[in-house]
């Protein structure tokens, strides 16, 4: 398996790849493909941190780091959100994200990002090390559980007295 950029030549096999995993997702709202393109046109898209997994040629997942705000009092704390992350149904389980999670972060990290944000599943991201957010000050302005909603720190301390609102999705 080779993590590498997504490219621009790939965009719509990569809509096809996320489209098609995310119907077979515990949870989804089927727009998750469009998600996608939004976030690639929205002004926050680094594309350095916009990765696929290849395996024989074949795309088999795909994960994007884009930049959002955590707001609190017209202040503007940068972090990135990870969303989404995506892995072809025949390839779950064998560590595909998980890879593409460890790539993602560790590029971030060279590149000055300290913390990542995103909605998902507690049981398969606090392994990364993510926490819920509420904990940490962070809330979500829309009306999403506060269990699905965490924080990483890429940098120890990096949300360090950073409190706030994030419209991450």
């Amino acid at each position: 398996m080779i993590i590498r950029r997504e490219t621009p030549e790939e965009f719509s096999q990569i809509y096809d790849l996320v489209k098609v995993a995310f119907q077979t997702a515990k949870v989804t709202n089927g727009k998750e493909q469009d998600f996608v393109n939004q976030l690639r046109s929205n002004g926050n898209y680094i594309p350095e941190l916009a990765l696929v997994a290849e395996e024989n040629g074949k795309l088999i997942g795909h994960i994007m780091l884009t930049k959002t705000y955590i707001v609190n009092n017209g202040n503007k704390y940068e972090t990135l959100l990870l969303a989404p992350i995506s892995v072809a149904l025949e390839y779950r389980y064998r560590g595909v994200g998980s890879n593409l999670i460890k790539e993602s972060f560790k590029l971030a990290k060279g590149m000055g990002y300290t913390s990542v944000i995103l909605v998902g599943d507690p049981a398969y991201y606090h392994r990364f090390g993510f926490k819920t957010a509420v904990n940490l000050g962070i809330k979500h302005t829309y009306n999403i559980p506060d269990e699905n909603v965490m924080a990483c720190e890429l940098v120890p301390d990096a949300l360090y007295g950073i409190s706030g609102t994030t419209d991450c999705c």
